[in-house]
């Protein structure tokens, strides 16, 4: 098993998950996930990724890997907008320093039929046990400062969102 080789606790925190009643489900395109069983037909309070990335590849330039990332980001929030209640959310956290920031997040929720409700600080500290890991580098924890976490909704934006909108 993939996650077992790249990821030492994978299995006990599946087991864990799985005592607590969570349903665990491998190999999800987030891409497609409204129509996965066993998402399709269901809404959520809450649709979330962390730290998504189309991944690194040394053959692309700069600008191709922000496009193939952004394009990652688009069409999750085209699937996840069919996903939550009319007043749900989608969360996105995101490095947002360098090239990560050049994916401009907030910017893409618009094509989708969303809105940036907000964006927070992320804090690992708020997430006791929680490890960010390398999809690439197998059990490596990455470095997540500064990170933030992107709120888009059916709801009108903040005046802080707005103001960041018209920039």
């Amino acid at each position: 098993m993939l996650l077992s080789t790249n990821y030492s606790r994978a299995l006990s925190n599946i087991k864990t998950l799985k005592k607590l009643g969570a349903l665990v489900v491998h190999k999800v395109d987030a891409t497609k996930m409204a129509n996965i069983f066993p998402f399709e037909h269901r809404v959520f309070d809450r649709v979330i990724y962390n730290f998504p990335l189309a991944g690194f590849y040394r053959d692309e330039d700069r600008e191709d890997q922000i496009c193939l990332n952004q394009r990652l980001i688009r069409l999750f929030l085209e699937y996840a907008k069919k996903m939550i209640h009319k007043d749900g959310e989608i969360h996105i956290t995101h490095k947002s320093n360098g090239f990560f920031k050049q994916w401009k997040l907030e910017l893409l929720a618009p094509r989708n039929r969303r809105v940036l409700i907000e964006e927070v600080p992320f804090h690992l500290s708020d997430y006791p046990g929680y490890n960010t890991k390398s999809g690439f580098r197998g059990d490596k924890n990455i470095n997540c400062v500064p990170s933030k976490t992107y709120k888009f909704g059916h709801r009108k934006p903040t005046e802080k969102a707005n103001n960041r909108l018209k920039k």
